[in-house]
């Protein structure tokens, strides 16, 4: 039992023992590869109809109650059916990534809402006859910006869960697929490596974010 109990020393062998002799690095890239992608088109489509569903009340009336219901659907079970309808390629995995971070994006990255916005600022624009679509573009959704980003952070944070998933089960490179290998030939050293590499590039994206939200809104 304790053999899959790791020292420090250990671990780090391994950890060079995967970046200098096993090309560990392509599968990093090809994992941070796969999580932008997803992640970029799941926030190109979640964030402005999050802004659209949090500025307009008959939007949310008509789309928030599905959506509702497709965001508590785990995007983990519909790997089967992804595999089944676009096959075992790259194309599947970056669909989990974005099936499992559309609707998050669009509720927590759709913090561009009224909610967000002083009701002052909102009155005095339309007192000044400032039209609807006006508002939404120069009021609501410049102030709504930094919780745009901050949500979109976090976001970005839980796609990594998804895609670990997803290379657990028919892919040919990764980190996950290097986890699951590991697990079959008993190497926990690996395994800790590939779960710490994980939290570091969160960690500097995490960061990357942070970064760009003091640059971006420095009165925040």
């Amino acid at each position: 039992m304790f053999f899959f109990f790791l020292t420090p020393s250990a671990t780090t062998q391994a950890a060079d023992n995967l970046f200098t002799q096993m090309g560990f690095i392509s599968d990093i890239a090809v994992t941070v590869y796969r999580v932008m992608v997803g992640f970029l088109f799941a926030a190109v489509i979640a964030v402005p109809l999050g802004i659209l569903l949090g500025a307009f009340k008959p939007v949310e009336g008509l789309l928030e109650p599905l959506m509702s219901f497709i965001r508590y659907l785990p995007a983990s079970a519909f790997i089967p059916l992804f595999i089944l309808w676009i096959g075992v390629n790259e194309t599947q995995k970056i669909a989990i990534i974005f099936w499992g971070k559309l609707f998050s994006a669009d509720f927590n990255g759709g913090g561009g809402d009224k909610k967000s916005v002083q009701d002052d600022l909102i009155d005095v624009s339309y007192t000044l006859g400032t039209s609807k679509a006006a508002v939404l573009w120069r009021v609501i959704l410049p102030a709504s910006l930094p919780s745009i980003v901050s949500s979109l952070r976090m976001v970005l944070g839980w796609a990594w869960t998804y895609i670990i998933v997803a290379e657990l089960v028919g892919a040919s490179s990764g980190i996950g697929y290097m986890i699951i290998q590991s697990q079959r030939m008993l190497n926990t050293a690996n395994i800790f490596v590939g779960i710490l590499t994980i939290g570091v590039i969160g960690l500097i994206f995490d960061y990357i974010f942070k970064g760009l939200s003091k640059v971006l809104f420095p009165w925040n």
